[in-house]
C-alpha cells in the first residue's frame, strides 16, 4: 500500500462538532491507506476548529488549516492549493463514506485509465431513515463519455457531486470552485467535461449523504432556497454556452435544462419577492415569454413542463398564489 500513489481528501469544516468525528473516522478507516486528509476549518465559532486539531493528533495523515469564514468553495480551494496527492477526493463534513470507497475508485481508474471515477450515494435523514434515491448507479462498472455524462446531468439524472468522485490531481490544477455559489460542483464539473474527460461509474453505494437541516446545502430558509435556484439558472446559462461551443448536438437538452431550472426558480422563490423591482425574477419571466414558442417545439420537455411554461409566462405570481392555496388544501 505504501507504494501506491497518495490520495488527498479535502474536507471543508464549519461548526460541525457533533458529526465531524464520524466523518473523519470514516476516512481514516479506509482500506486504501496512503491518504492525505486536509481538514479546512472555515472560521468555525463553536469549538470545531479545536476539535480538528484534536483529531489530527489521532492520525498523522490529517493536516488542519484554519481560515476566516468564506464558504465551502473557498475552503475547498485552500485544500487544492495545499494538496500533495496524485489523486484528490472531497467529503462534506456531515457525511460519511464506506471503508473501501477510495480503494474501489482507485482500482477502477487504474484498470480503465479513466481520469474521473464515481460511486453511488444514498441519503439518510436525521432519524436514520433512507431517503428516496436522487441518482441510480449502474448495475455494473460503466465508462461514460463526457458528452453522454453531460447529457445525463442536463436531464437531471446524473450526479454532479464532487464528493462521490475521485479525480486525477492534474485535472484540478489551475481550477477553482466558484466562491459564493451554492451549486459549485455543477459549475466546475461541466467545465471539466468539455475538456473531454470520461467518467467511470461504479455500481457500489460508497457515499452516505447525511441530510441535516441547517447544513450549507440543505437549509430550509425560503430566501436561501431562492438563492439556490437562482444559482441554478446561472449554471444553466453557462452550460448552454459550453454546449454551443463543444456539443452543439445537445442544444435541445441544454435548452430544456435552462427552461426547467427557470421553472424550478419560479416554483421556489418566495411570493413576496416576485415584484417588479426584482430584476432577476423579471429576467426569468421575460425569458419564458420570449422562448415559449421554442419550448413548445422542444422534444425533450414533457407536456407538463410545457404547461408550466405557458402558465408562468402568462401570470407567474398568480400561479404561485393558486399553487400555494392548493397545497394548503
Amino acid at each position: 500500500m505504501k507504494n501506491l500513489p497518495r490520495i488527498t481528501v479535502i474536507i471543508p469544516v464549519y461548526n460541525i462538532m457533533e458529526y465531524l468525528p464520524r466523518c473523519v473516522h470514516s476516512v481514516t478507516a479506509q482500506t486504501y491507506q496512503n491518504l492525505e486528509i486536509l481538514l479546512v476549518d472555515d472560521g468555525s465559532t463553536d469549538g470545531t476548529g479545536e476539535l480538528c486539531d484534536q483529531l489530527s493528533c489521532e492520525d498523522s495523515r490529517i493536516k488542519v488549516f484554519h481560515k476566516e469564514n468564506g464558504g465551502s468553495s473557498s475552503a475547498r480551494n485552500l485544500g487544492l492549493s495545499e494538496m500533495t496527492g496524485e489523486y484528490v477526493g472531497f467529503v462534506d463534513s456531515d457525511d460519511f463514506i464506506e471503508p473501501d470507497m477510495y480503494e474501489k475508485l482507485y482500482r477502477g481508474m487504474e484498470q480503465t485509465g479513466a481520469c474521473i471515477a464515481q460511486v453511488g450515494r444514498d441519503e439518510i435523514d436525521e432519524q436514520g431513515n433512507l431517503m428516496p434515491a436522487i441518482c441510480t448507479p449502474p448495475k455494473e462498472a460503466t465508462r461514460i463519455s463526457s458528452k453522454d455524462f453531460l447529457r445525463e446531468l442536463l436531464m437531471h439524472r446524473g450526479d454532479c457531486s464532487f464528493c462521490t468522485k475521485l479525480f486525477r490531481g492534474e485535472l484540478l490544477k489551475g481550477r477553482q470552485f466558484p466562491v459564493g455559489k451554492l451549486n459549485e460542483d455543477f459549475h466546475l464539473l461541466v467545465q471539466m467535461l468539455v475538456d473531454g474527460e470520461e467518467i467511470l461509474s461504479l455500481p457500489d453505494i460508497g457515499y452516505h449523504v447525511f441530510y441535516r437541516v441547517g447544513s450549507n446545502s440543505r437549509k430550509k430558509d425560503k430566501n436561501e432556497f431562492s438563492r439556490v435556484f437562482a444559482d441554478c439558472v446561472d449554471n444553466a446559462d453557462e452550460a448552454m454556452e459550453h454546449v454551443e461551443e463543444h456539443f452543439p448536438e445537445l442544444r435541445d437538452v441544454a435548452f430544456r435544462f435552462g427552461i426547467f431550472q427557470r421553472l424550478e426558480y419560479l416554483l421556489h422563490i418566495p411570493i413576496p419577492l416576485m415584484t417588479k423591482d426584482n430584476t432577476f425574477y423579471r429576467a426569468v419571466v421575460r425569458y419564458l415569454r420570449r422562448h415559449w414558442p421554442q419550448a413548445m417545439r422542444n422534444k425533450v420537455l414533457t407536456k407538463k413542463n410545457k404547461v408550466y411554461v405557458i402558465l408562468f409566462a402568462m401570470m407567474p405570481k398568480g400561479i404561485r398564489v393558486i399553487h400555494k392555496r392548493i397545497k394548503k388544501l
